[in-house]
Parts: C-alpha cells; structure tokens; sequence
C-alpha cells in the first residue's frame, strides 16, 4: 500500500501527519516512512532512529567535449532551452536540463556525453519500528524530480510488498508533487479549515482528480476558520476521513519534536480512524 501525504500547500500538517501515522501503524504493521520533500526535509525531527546509510545520488547530464560541426541538432531537440549553439560553440545550461539525452544520442560526433552530477544525498534511518527514507537536495539545486523519482524508485525496489509506504509529499502543486504522487494507490490531502487552506486543498483535488488517484481528506486544526471545507467535501463528495483538534497543546507538543498520538486521545482516534478507512479500500495489503 502506497500512501501519500499531500496538501497543495504548506504549513498544513503533511509531516505531522506522515510521521505519526507511520509511527502509529509501524506499531502493528511492517512500515516505511519516506520524506519526499527533498528541499527541506524535517520528517527525522520526529523520528528516533540510527542513521544507517547515507548514499550521494546523481543526474546524468551533458558535457560538451570541444567538437562542433554546427548541425544545430543539439539545440533544435532540447525541449528545455538547455542547450545554446553559437556558430561552433555550445554553452549548456546545466540547471535547465531535465537529463532526456535528446542531445547526446542525436550528436552526430557524440560532442556530448552524459556525465553524473551530485543532486543530493539519501539516508536509510533505522528505528524498532520502522525505516525512514530521506532525501535532501544539494544546495543551488533547481530540480526536485529526479531525487524525487530515484527515492521512490529505491523504496519500490528495497521495500517489496507486504509494507506500507507512507510517503510525505512536497507542498504545491508542482512537478515534484506529481512525481510523488504517481505511484500512489491512496492519497491523504491534509487541510485546514481557512479560505487558505480550502483555495489550495482544491487545487491538489484537482490534481489527483486528474491523475485518477483515489484520496480522501484529514483536516487539521478542526475547529479554527469555518466550516467552508466541510461543505466543500460534501458537495464534491469527498471523504473527510479524520479530523485533528486546533489545541495549544498540540502545538507545543509538535514544536518539541514530539509525536502527537501518544500523548493525546483525539489525535489517535483520527488516526484509528485513518486506519480503518484504508483497510477498508480495495487497494494494496491487508493486516
């Protein structure tokens, strides 16, 4: 089973939530815990663990060797802009490269073999429980996709069936969140009950709408705003699967680094709740 935690925002809860519900069903399940917000990932925060293994990841890029017959080839097929030819000099732009080979395949003198660039690391994070998966992006980085698809590539592969894979997406509604979302077999968008929340939360319903995703909606800090969001889901016919109270409490408790279910009843029945919703889907494993 494939979860993932998104919200078209951020600020709404998306690692609280991934990292409680991980810790919550790793109690009973066998679980992975993956932080896909490869900019800036926080979800080990949260999560006691022994870093195991940290790997460099890397990006195939272009790297002009010298030789130019200006055929024009190389900049015609770039979709990018990557690539500029002037007369017979190529400057590439490294940071606009999306890693297609377009270029160096169609080089008629093979000027321009692909060569890795360190985009980020990936750390293997062992707790009793359960396994944390984190990327992290280099610095000056542009691009979180192909960190993105690499990790979820590593985790289908390191992780075979049955484990849950909970996956704690990027904010927005970009191309790093259709990249996590695509392996989904459910999504959590996780709200808050404010003009803010609800503008952003149907933007991302559009989003798994459009990728013919299943998902239901958790909100957050129930009991600030309106009932906007509420009325939103019913008239879209969309499952508000559990709702987290808006208590200080809460929030001190997260500001700690602490998780949440184990210090506050409510918190874990929205997260039973969660649990029953999905074991109740025709999709991925069972208990």
């Amino acid at each position: 089973m494939n979860i993932v935690i998104a919200s078209g925002k951020g600020g709404t809860g998306k690692t609280t939530l991934a990292t409680n519900l991980a810790s919550y069903l790793a109690l009973t399940h066998k679980v992975v815990l993956s932080d896909l917000d490869v900019e800036e990932p926080n979800s080990a925060l949260f999560i006691n663990g022994e870093q195991k293994q940290q790997t460099d990841k890397f990006k195939m890029i272009p790297k002009w060797n010298g030789e130019c017959t200006a055929c024009g080839i190389c900049q015609e097929v770039c979709a990018y802009n990557a690539i500029l030819q002037l007369g017979t000099h190529i400057i590439l732009h490294a940071q606009l490269c999306h890693s297609c080979y377009a270029c160096s395949e169609l080089c008629p003198i093979d000027a321009l073999p692909m060569e890795p660039v360190q985009m980020g690391v990936m750390s293997e994070i062992k707790t009793p429980v359960m396994d944390l998966i984190e990327s992290k992006l280099n610095v000056g980085e542009e691009q979180a996709v192909p960190l993105i698809k690499e990790t979820t590539e590593f985790i289908q592969a390191q992780y075979p069936d049955p484990v849950i894979k909970i996956y704690d997406a990027p904010p927005g509604t970009s191309c790093p969140v259709i990249e996590a979302v695509k392996t989904a077999d459910y999504v959590i968008l996780i709200t808050e009950p404010t003009p803010f929340g609800l503008h952003d939360m149907s933007l991302m319903v559009g989003v798994v709408r459009d990728m013919k995703k299943p998902f239901g909606v958790v909100i957050n800090r129930y009991g600030v705003g309106n009932d906007d969001v509420l009325d939103y889901c019913k008239k879209e016919n969309i499952d508000v699967i559990a709702r987290i109270p808006n208590e200080r409490e809460i929030a001190e408790t997260y500001s700690r680094g602490e998780l949440l279910f184990e210090k506050f009843p409510k918190v874990k029945s929205a997260l039973q709740n969660i649990e029953q919703h999905l074991f109740s889907l025709e999709i991925g494993v069972r208990a």
